[in-house]
């Protein structure tokens, strides 16, 4: 994927700036580019995403691509402008383009890597792909959180999604999304923050509905909520409230829209 939405030149390399959002994962790509014969090349690429943020050496070649520990990398943004202010030339030899290399001018390059730098951090904050959500027509509270229950339509595709709610410093906000569709069934981590989207394999789950209402009652929305963002608020959740709540109110009032609409 050479080339983004902004390319900022910096002598015998330039930097090429796009976001990216591939659905589970998203975060900005920063590519380097160069001429390789005559030929524009791309010679690493630093994918700075939340989840599996990562690197690649020659992505046009031997794509060799290793991955961050983000416990000790930090904020992906962060540690590649480190590695490009510090370590370029010798990413490019390794890379096999040592001839690049060896035509960097220094000084010109730290100037532009400011520029990068600056324009990297404008897009991972401007450019984040969220959802946002209606609550639903059947709203049911538990505690410190609150479900949201309806049937939706969206184009071509229709079913039960369940939103988790909360109160996030006085305002209500989507916590987790579970779109039980008929052809494409996804849930939500964070809709309005990592939004992180992951598919049903539906050969391996073929009662979405069911699979999320077994997740809720075998106590995982605790865990699920701390992976969305929310420790606070899954730390502070009243279990025995929840356990009541789900069984006596969230479980059959879902089966019961469900139910309608099937008609």
């Amino acid at each position: 994927m050479a080339g983004g939405s902004t390319t900022i030149e910096a002598g015998a390399v330039s930097f090429a700036l796009q976001y990216r959002d591939n659905l589970s994962d998203q975060g900005v790509c920063i590519h380097v580019m160069g001429e390789v014969d005559g030929t524009p090349t791309e010679l690493l690429r630093f994918d700075c995403f939340d989840q599996e943020p990562h690197y690649h050496y020659a992505p046009t070649g031997k794509n060799e691509r290793r991955f961050l520990d983000k416990t000790t990398a930090g904020n992906p943004i962060g540690w590649t402008l480190r590695q490009l202010r510090t370590r370029l030339p010798v990413m490019l030899e390794y890379g096999g383009f040592g001839e690049i290399a060896g035509k960097l001018d220094s000084d010109a390059l730290a100037a532009k890597l400011d520029e990068v730098e600056v324009t990297a951090r404008e897009m991972a904050l401007t450019q984040r792909a969220i959802v946002i959500h209606g609550r639903g027509k059947e709203v049911i509270e538990a505690g410190n959180i609150r479900f949201g229950l309806e049937y939706r339509h969206v184009g071509q595709d229709q079913g039960l999604t369940i939103h988790v709610m909360g109160d996030v410093a006085g305002q209500e906000i989507e916590l987790l999304a579970f779109d039980c569709f008929q052809n494409k069934p996804h849930y939500h981590y964070g809709p309005r923050n990592q939004n992180i989207r992951l598919y049903w394999d539906t050969t391996l789950v073929p009662d979405t509905l069911d699979w999320t209402l077994d997740q809720f009652k075998g106590g995982r929305l605790p865990s699920m909520l701390e992976r969305a963002g929310y420790p606070t608020i899954a730390a502070s959740m009243d279990r025995d409230l929840l356990a009541d709540v789900l069984a006596q109110k969230v479980d059959p009032t879902a089966r019961a829209i469900y139910a309608d609409n099937q008609k």
